[in-house]
């Protein structure tokens, strides 16, 4: 195998927002990275080789939802565990020893707890974001309470719904071992909200991002909740 040569110091800075902007946006084509940082589709290809190359990125097939148009899907780059540990993760290997630890001295409902009391923030938060702006969705003002906590997270829309997108977790590692930090995560989601959510994937199992399904019904049991 030939070794692959080092790249150009001055392409680094243009990597990082090519890396940075798939962590931001989840899986993205070519195409969307070259539109969304106003570089050249071949300039985009350029760095998505290197970033693949050295084990930050993976091409994956595209899902295509509805019916399917004529060739091939566009193929969509990821980041790989690799990748995400370039950017500031908020754990290291004292976290899952910790976690360990209590495991095995407290058992899996002293995991949960903790799991929980880690994701206070969501609703401590969410009702001050809610506070200072009542326009926003319930799923929107979430995704505002996750990004803050290092979770680059959006929204999109869905025919029953929106659907929270998590583009980063900060405890992903840690997580693919102890999945009550998801499981807490959903909880709080759904207590805020007033109402039932569905967690669709998880990064810390594999997926591309975190999502969870907010169906149309959490907006009025949100605005109850207000109310009441």
């Amino acid at each position: 195998m030939r070794p692959t040569a080092a790249p150009p110091i001055g392409d680094a800075p243009t990597r990082d927002r090519v890396a940075r902007s798939i962590l931001e946006n989840g899986p993205s084509t070519a195409l969307d990275l070259a539109s969304r940082l106003a570089l050249t589709p071949a300039a985009v290809r350029r760095h998505l080789d290197h970033l693949v190359e050295g084990g930050h990125a993976e091409a994956r097939e595209q899902k295509v939802y509805g019916s399917r148009g004529r060739g091939r899907p566009a193929k969509v780059f990821a980041l790989t565990d690799a990748g995400r540990d370039v950017f500031d993760q908020q754990y290291d290997d004292l976290a899952v020893q910790a976690l360990r630890f209590l495991s095995e001295t407290g058992g899996d409902e002293a995991v949960m707890e903790f799991a929980r009391r880690r994701v206070a923030f969501v609703e401590r938060d969410y009702a001050v974001v809610v506070a200072e702006d009542a326009t926003l969705t319930p799923a929107q003002a979430l995704a505002k309470v996750f990004t803050t906590e290092g979770y680059a997270a959006s929204v999109r829309d869905l025919p029953i719904g929106e659907q929270l997108c998590q583009q980063h977790c900060p405890v992903a590692h840690v997580a693919h071992e102890f999945p009550q930090l998801c499981e807490a995560e959903t909880e709080a989601i759904g207590r805020v909200l007033g109402t039932h959510v569905q967690r669709l994937a998880t990064i810390a199992h594999g997926d591309g991002v975190c999502t969870t399904c907010i169906p149309t019904s959490a907006r009025s049991s949100s605005t109850q909740k207000e109310k009441a």
